[in-house]
C-alpha cells in the first residue's frame, strides 16, 4: 500500500506527467502500426495467421484443443495472468513441449499430433504463475496487447492501465538481463557451460538451485546499479518490480531448499537409508572393494549426510576427503562421527573435512582448486531415479572439481518399465477383509490412483509383461538436460504366468494395471576395475528404501498371448478383445515446483487382429 500511495504522488509531478505523455503517444503509435498490418496475429500452435482474434481463438480451439477464453473464464485469470499465459505456451511450443501434460515430442508435427483437451485446468495453472513468463517470447507479438480486445468493456479502463504498465515492466526486465550478461560481479550462472549464459531464461536444466538465487540476485544488484550508476537503459520507474520479481525467485528456491534440507536433518530418514542393506553394500563394496581407485586420492563427497561414505573412502586409503553437508545439523553430526572415528582433518592431521553448505557454494565456504578431486562420490538418486533433482548438483560438481578422467561413483544409471497386475493394487486386500467383500473400496481406490504416483514396493511375481530399458545415462558425459527426456516403449506380455497372477484358462487373459518404473545404477569397471557393483531396484531384487514408482491406468487393459480369437464388434483392451502388446510414450520433466518432476504417460493398445485404440495421457507430479 505504501508503495502504491508514494507512486501516486510521484503520478502527481509534472515530469511524471510528461512521461505518461510519452507513453501513450507510444501506444498511440504501436496501434497504428496494428492497424496497418494484416493477417498479424500467429496462432500459437503452428505457422498460420489471422487478421482477428476472434478467428485466431476459434482456430486454436477447434485445432489445437486449446480454447483461451474458456480457459481464462475457468481459472478466472486476470490481465497478467492471461499475459504470461501466452507466453508459456508459445515457449512451450518452441521447445517442442505440450503446453498441458509437458509432453516433450520429436518435432513439431508430433507436437500438432499430441495435443490434447487439458485434464485438469486448475491444476494446469501452477505451469505459468512464475514471473519469468512476464517476458515475451516473441519481441513483436501483437497478441500480447491485442488479446482482451474482445472482453466485456466493462474492464477495459482497467486492463489498458495494466496492459501499459505491464508493456514498461517487460522492457525493463529485458534492459535488466541485458545489464547482468554484461556485470563482471554477476555470478558464473553455467559453471560446466559458461558459453551458454545468452541462452532462454527459461530452460532451468543445466542450473542449480543455488544458480537460480545467484540469477535473482543478479537482477537485484542490476537494478541497483543502474540507478547508482545512471545507465541509459530506460526510464528509472517501478524500480520496485522487479526487485520484487527477482526476490520472489529467490525466497521460492530458498524456501523449498530450506524444507528439504530440514528434511534430512531427521534422523528417522538416514536410519532407512544406512538401514537398507541393498544401498549399503553397494556403495561400501564399491569403495572397499576398489582400494587401486581409492589409494592416496582426494575425494568430494556431494550430500554426505553422516559422513558414512566418506569414512568408507578414508577407510580405502584416501588421503583427503571433503565432505560436502547442505544440512547444517547433520553436518555438525558428520563432523563429529568423523572426530569421533580419528578420521576428521584438523588442519594439520586427518582425513575428512566437513563443509556446511551446498555444493554450488563450496567456492565461497571452502574453496578447493578446480578440476582437482580424483574420484566423485555421491548418492544422489531420488525415487523414481530423478525426484529431488540432486544430480545437477552432482554434474556441477563434476565440471568444476574433478580431473579430467577422474572416477564419478555410481557412473551409470538405467531406468526400466514393465506393467503390473491386480497384485500391483490394493484390490487383493479389500476383496476379503476377515471374509467381508470390500472390493468396492479397492475399486475406488485404484481409481485414486490413477491421478498420482505411488511409491511402493511392487514384487516380481505381480509384473506382467516384460520388463524394458527406457533410459540410459553416463554420468562421466551426461548434460544435465538430459534428465528431461521423452521415450517410446513397448510391452509384452510375460509368457511364463504365476499363482499369483495367474493367465485364466478360459479367457486366457491377464489384466494389465498400469506401468512400474525402477532403476539401476552401475559402478562399472570402468573405474572399479577390482570389483564392478550393480545397485538395483528391480522388483525382482530384494527391496530398498526407494520401492519402485506406480503409474495405475485409469482402467485396467485386458492382454493375451499370440493369436487370439477376438470379437471384431469389441473395444481393444476389454476381455473379448485383448491386446497383444501395449505401445507407451513417457516423458520426464522438472515441475514448475523445484525439486519436483511431472511425468505423462500416453498409452496404445494393438489387438492381434491390428487394431488399436489409445487412451488419454495422464499426468502425474511426483
Amino acid at each position: 500500500m505504501a508503495e502504491k500511495l508514494t507512486r501516486n504522488e510521484e503520478m502527481e509531478g509534472i515530469e511524471e506527467e510528461e512521461e505518461v505523455e510519452d507513453q501513450l503517444e507510444d501506444w498511440e503509435d504501436w496501434n497504428t502500426d496494428e492497424e496497418n498490418s494484416e493477417s498479424d496475429f500467429l496462432c500459437l500452435f503452428c505457422d498460420l495467421k489471422y487478421s482477428s482474434i476472434e478467428t485466431l481463438w476459434e482456430h486454436c480451439s477447434s485445432a489445437h484443443h486449446f480454447d483461451f477464453r474458456r480457459i481464462r473464464r475457468t481459472l478466472g485469470l486476470d490481465f497478467y495472468d492471461s499475459f504470461k499465459l501466452i507466453n508459456y505456451v508459445r515457449y512451450q511450443v518452441a521447445a517442442n513441449k505440450c503446453w498441458n501434460c509437458g509432453a516433450t515430442c520429436q518435432s513439431n508435427k508430433d507436437l500438432q499430433n499430441h495435443l490434447h483437451e487439458p485434464v485438469s485446468l486448475k491444476d494446469n495453472k501452477l505451469l505459468w504463475e512464475d514471473d519469468k513468463y512476464l517476458k515475451p517470447h516473441m519481441q513483436e507479438d501483437s497478441l500480447l496487447h491485442s488479446f482482451v480486445e474482445d472482453e466485456d468493456d466493462d474492464d477495459d479502463h482497467a486492463t489498458q492501465v495494466g496492459r501499459e504498465e505491464l508493456m514498461n515492466d517487460i522492457g525493463d526486465i529485458v534492459d535488466l538481463e541485458k545489464i547482468c550478461m554484461y556485470d563482471e560481479n554477476a555470478p558464473d550462472m553455467h559453471p560446466s557451460k559458461p558459453d551458454t549464459i545468452n541462452g532462454d531464461i527459461r530452460k532451468e536444466a543445466p542450473c542449480s538451485s543455488s544458480c537460480f538465487t545467484n540469477m535473482g540476485q543478479a537482477l537485484v544488484n542490476a537494478v541497483e546499479a543502474r540507478e547508482d550508476s545512471g545507465l541509459p537503459n530506460g526510464k528509472q520507474k517501478d524500480r520496485h518490480l522487479q526487485v520484487s520479481l527477482a526476490n520472489n525467485a529467490v525466497k521460492e528456491i530458498k524456501n523449498v531448499n530450506e524444507g528439504y534440507f530440514g528434511l534430512y536433518g531427521s534422523f528417522g530418514i538416514h536410519r532407512e537409508m544406512i538401514g537398507d542393506k541393498v544401498r549399503m553394500d553397494a556403495y561400501r563394496g564399491a569403495i572397499l572393494k576398489n582400494p587401486s581407485l581409492f589409494k592416496g586420492a582426494t575425494v568430494l563427497d556431494v550430500g554426505c549426510g553422516t559422513g558414512i561414505l566418506s569414512l568408507f573412502a578414508a577407510q580405502a586409503g584416501a588421503s583427503r576427503v571433503v565432505a560436502v553437508e547442505a544440512s547444517d545439523k547433520m553436518a555438525s553430526v558428520a563432523t563429529q562421527i568423523a572426530k569421533d572415528n580419528g578420521t576428521l582433518w584438523d588442519g594439520s592431521t586427518g582425513i575428512i573435512n566437513v563443509v556446511h553448505g551446498m555444493i554450488e557454494d563450496l567456492d565461497k565456504s571452502s574453496p578447493i582448486p578446480h578440476h582437482s578431486v580424483d574420484v566423485l562420490l555421491s548418492e544422489w538418486m531420488g525415487y523414481c531415479l530423478l525426484y529431488e533433482s540432486m544430480l545437477t548438483s552432482v554434474l556441477y560438481a563434476r565440471d568444476r572439481w574433478l580431473k579430467p578422467g577422474g572416477a564419478i561413483l555410481p557412473d551409470t544409471a538405467t531406468m526400466f518399465a514393465a506393467g503390473f497386475g491386480k497384485g500391483g493394487t490394493d484390490i487383493p486386500f479389500w476383496e476379503n477383509v476377515y471374509g467381508v467383500n470390500m472390493s468396492c473400496i479397492g475399486r475406488e481406490i485404484v481409481q485414486d490412483a490413477a491421478r498420482f504416483p505411488i511409491v511402493d514396493v511392487v514384487e516380481g511375481h505381480d509384473i506382467v509383461t516384460d520388463s524394458v530399458v527406457i533410459q540410459t545415462f553416463d554420468l562421466a558425459t551426461m548434460r544435465p538436460e538430459e534428465m528431461e527426456f521423452t521415450v517410446s516403449f513397448e510391452l509384452g506380455i510375460k509368457l511364463n504366468g504365476s499363482v499369483n497372477n495367474p493367465t485364466d484358462l478360459k479367457s486366457k487373459t491377464t489384466w494389465c494395471y498400469g506401468v512400474v518404473l525402477w532403476f539401476e545404477t552401475g559402478f562399472t569397471s570402468r573405474f572399479c576395475k577390482e570389483m564392478p557393483i550393480v545397485l538395483s531396484t528391480s522388483p525382482y531384487s530384494p527391496k530398498t528404501h526407494w520401492s519402485q514408482t506406480i503409474f495405475t491406468f485409469r482402467e485396467p487393459i485386458a492382454m493375451a498371448s499370440g493369436k487370439h480369437d477376438t470379437d471384431g464388434m469389441a473395444a481393444v483392451g476389454t476381455e473379448a478383445c485383448p491386446v497383444v502388446r501395449i505401445q507407451s510414450r513417457i516423458s520426464i520433466a522438472r515441475a514448475v515446483q523445484h525439486r519436483s518432476i511431472d511425468i505423462s504417460l500416453e498409452t496404445m493398445g494393438i489387438s492381434s487382429d491390428g487394431r488399436k485404440h489409445s487412451w488419454p495421457a495422464q499426468i502425474f507430479n511426483l
